[in-house]
């Protein structure tokens, strides 16, 4: 199979097995495993019948409903078709000529980075370490250094960075004119994420940029919405013009609104992923692979055994994330969602079945 960028793919999938896409199970793409609330679906589908207008170019109600949810003002909302393309027009738009990302982490922070042809720096997120941010990463912001990335969680480890060391790297940025962009797309999925979210220092620091999306924890991947915060009502303006108009269309609009209203969906969906999150840990760890401590929604382990584990799991219409394109790992890691009760016994059945444990 080819080495993909990204996870999700269930149509080279498909065309791997030989099955169809609706029957292979995908642990590779992190969705709320709860599914797209209905009433979000219901707003997306009775959007249909203004499809023939144009949507709102400045998605007037979308701003005043994140505003409300965040507590933001209207001017420092950017939405976005999902939280890739923020990152591009956040890059397109700052144009830096060097840019800083761990590794491993997200890819498109890299790929925008490279592709407005900035010098991509890593910061190694170290094994040893649980790939945690340290304070040595203080040694890496400078005043050539014009742009930072942070995914937290982290994207495939799923570790959490503690507000005081986000401070500590915003206040740094801050004295080096340096732009920091925290994506807390599975930030959602955490317990206390009220605490954890760097939106209540957005007041303080212009030099920050907040980046969420729809995404991942309203379970709407197809739909496409994100957004993007910063107390820059310059660079909130400027995004504008990075990138073509009406770049969010009238139904994700509409199930953005819905989403917003969702509060006691993504309070179950929490306390769900938490359980099953825990189950899958506890049941690879019976496995002859090293898990490593969550607190998203997927969780990244290390096979010993000599398997290419995504080709033989396939072969049980399982598709898993193989970590082999991700900078500082290799094929032995991999990444799988945490999904519903029924599907994380499955995948836990398949491993066995391969590894050959009982």
């Amino acid at each position: 199979m080819e080495n993909e960028t990204h996870g999700a793919d269930i149509y080279t999938a498909a065309e791997k097995s030989g099955t169809d896409k609706d029957k292979i199970i995908d642990f590779s793409s992190n969705i709320n495993p709860l599914g797209m609330p209905d009433s979000v679906r219901k707003a997306a589908i009775n959007s249909i019948s203004d499809s023939h207008k144009y949507p709102d170019i400045n998605s007037r109600e979308l701003i005043k409903c994140i505003s409300r949810a965040e507590g933001v003002p209207h001017k420092w909302i950017f939405p976005s078709n999902g939280a890739a393309e923020a990152i591009y027009r956040i890059v397109q738009y700052l144009k830096p000529e060097r840019g800083l990302v761990t590794a491993p982490a997200f890819s498109e922070y890299e790929n925008a980075l490279k592709a407005s042809g900035a010098q991509v720096t890593y910061y190694n997120l170290r094994e040893e370490q649980n790939f945690e941010i340290k304070d040595d990463i203080l040694d890496y912001i400078n005043k050539e250094m014009k742009i930072v990335f942070i995914c937290n969680p982290n994207n495939p480890t799923g570790r959490l960075t503690d507000k005081k060391t986000m401070e500590n790297i915003i206040r740094r940025c801050k004295q080096t004119g340096t732009f920091v962009v925290i994506d807390e797309c599975f930030l959602d999925f955490t317990e206390n994420k009220q605490e954890l979210s760097a939106v209540s220092l957005l007041r303080e620091y212009d030099n920050l940029i907040v980046l969420k999306a729809f995404t991942k924890i309203y379970a709407m991947p197809g739909i496409r919405l994100g957004y993007c915060m910063s107390a820059d009502e310059k660079l909130t303006e400027g995004l504008k013009s990075s990138g073509p108009p009406w770049n969010v269309s009238s139904i994700a609009q509409c199930a953005g609104v819905a989403a917003l209203d969702e509060k006691e969906y993504v309070e179950k969906t929490v306390r769900y992923v938490r359980e099953q999150r825990n189950y899958l840990k506890e049941e690879l760890s019976r496995l002859n692979v090293k898990v490593y401590d969550s607190n998203a929604n997927y969780i990244l382990f290390r096979l010993y055994d000599n398997i290419d584990l995504k080709e033989e799991i396939l072969k049980k219409n399982i598709l898993i994330r193989s970590c082999s394109n991700y900078k500082n790992l290799d094929g032995s890691y991999y990444r799988i969602a945490v999904r519903t009760d029924k599907e994380n016994k499955l995948i836990i059945k398949a491993m066995k079945d391969i590894m050959g444990s009982n």
